[in-house]
């Protein structure tokens, strides 16, 4: 494996949309992260399923809220790694961070360490906004973290932002992408607000305290990104992301391409084709068993070739290269053609969709895959436009 993904547990409080495996804690202890992340390694290395390479290509650490650990944490994980495994002169070495907890301390820290890039968990640039969604920093917290980073030395910095927000915060999407295009960042993440059941919006959208914005809404916030935000110079690479030419995300290309990677951390995931494997989500579970000497796992599966092709499919329209129209036959290329009627693709050597054909991509890639294996009863398939986190399979993205 030379892409690896660690998890980072712990968060400082559960944001309202989070479904994700977290565990809050004010302060959090690195150095028993370390322990357990060491422990995990050394069984995997004595089972050898998921071997590391002698040099990684990418890293990324996520959360949770990485930043959250202070000084030392990323450090400390360069030698569970492998330090001599992070000397490749491309290697691109990612962690997330929250704006309140990134300081120029941190900032410095992290680069000196390794890490050089960071995705910083913006979501919006609106005080009422920040506030409803349990963030804690307020409207200045990009500008200081993105300030952070730059006067670090970090060239490579993303921003996340999360667009469907109730009416009730009253944010100005338009006003948020204005304020993100004028910081300058060479990437940007966009993640539709869902509901997660279980989740602090999960139960009020339940009791009927939260009411979401209308799909239409939904829709008209993405197109509006993706139209200013292309406008503007930045590349719409894959359906939530957008970088300046040179600056997209390796990391996420692996999983988008069906590349192999190991998941280091409680939820994370591994995948060796054809085998795609998880740990367990709970925190306290996943540390109790790698005390007892045992893998994390809390199952796995195996791609049999109709789930492989169904998975391929998907992921390849996810990202602007599509599908190769190489191997479709007549019928699949007049499916495809239909898509362009309609404005929700463009047919040339590939098949690629338009932002509005990634609004329905979930669909569209039942469509295909029907006509791929020649039947017309569609299955059930996953949501398409992504959760608010970065994802990937990682418990997301």
């Amino acid at each position: 494996m030379a892409s690896v993904y660690v998890h980072a547990p712990f968060c400082a409080r559960r944001c309202q949309y989070c479904d994700f495996a977290v565990q809050v804690r004010k302060d959090a202890d690195p150095g028993v992260w370390l322990d357990a992340l060491a422990r995990e390694r050394a069984l995997l290395d004595d089972e050898g399923v998921f071997r590391l390479a002698d040099r990684l290509d990418t890293l990324y650490v996520g959360g949770g809220t990485p930043s959250l650990f202070g000084t030392g944490a990323m450090a400390g994980l360069a030698r569970v790694v492998g330090r001599e495994r992070l000397e490749a002169p491309g290697l691109e070495w990612t962690s997330e961070a929250n704006p309140e907890s990134f300081v120029s301390e941190v900032a410095e820290d992290w680069r000196k360490a390794g890490v050089n890039r960071v995705s910083l968990g913006v979501q919006s640039f609106h005080e009422p906004a920040l506030r409803w969604m349990g963030r804690l920093h307020g409207s200045s917290g990009a500008y200081q973290a993105v300030a952070a980073a730059r006067s670090a030395g970090f060239r490579e910095v993303s921003v996340d932002l999360i667009f469907g927000l109730p009416e009730r915060t009253e944010r100005s999407w338009s006003e948020d992408l204005g304020r993100v295009i004028d910081l300058g960042v060479p990437h940007v993440s966009l993640y539709g607000l869902t509901v997660e059941a279980g989740t602090p919006l999960g139960r009020s959208v339940s009791a009927g305290r939260v009411e979401l914005p209308p799909e239409e809404r939904y829709r008209e916030e993405y197109l509006e990104a993706a139209e200013r935000l292309t406008g503007a110079g930045w590349i719409h690479y894959e359906v939530s992301n957008f970088a300046r030419p040179g600056h997209e995300s390796r990391h996420n290309q692996v999983y988008w391409t069906g590349g192999g990677y190991l998941g280091l951390g409680n939820g994370a995931h591994g995948y060796a084709h054809p085998l795609r494997r998880w740990n367990l989500r709970d925190w306290n579970a996943y540390e109790n068993a790698l005390r007892e000497g045992r893998l994390p796992v809390e199952g796995q599966e195996t791609l049999d070739p109709e789930a492989y092709r169904l998975e391929r499919t998907w992921l390849q329209l996810r990202t602007r290269h599509g599908v190769s129209c190489t191997a479709l036959d007549r019928g699949v290329r007049e499916l495809v053609r239909s898509w362009a009627d309609r404005g929700l693709a463009s047919v040339s050597d590939s098949v690629r969709l338009t932002a509005a054909g990634w609004l329905v991509m979930d669909r569209l890639t039942l469509e295909l895959d029907a006509r791929l294996e020649g039947s017309q009863e569609p299955r059930p398939r996953r949501s398409a436009v992504p959760p608010a986190k970065v994802a990937a399979r990682k418990g997301r993205a």
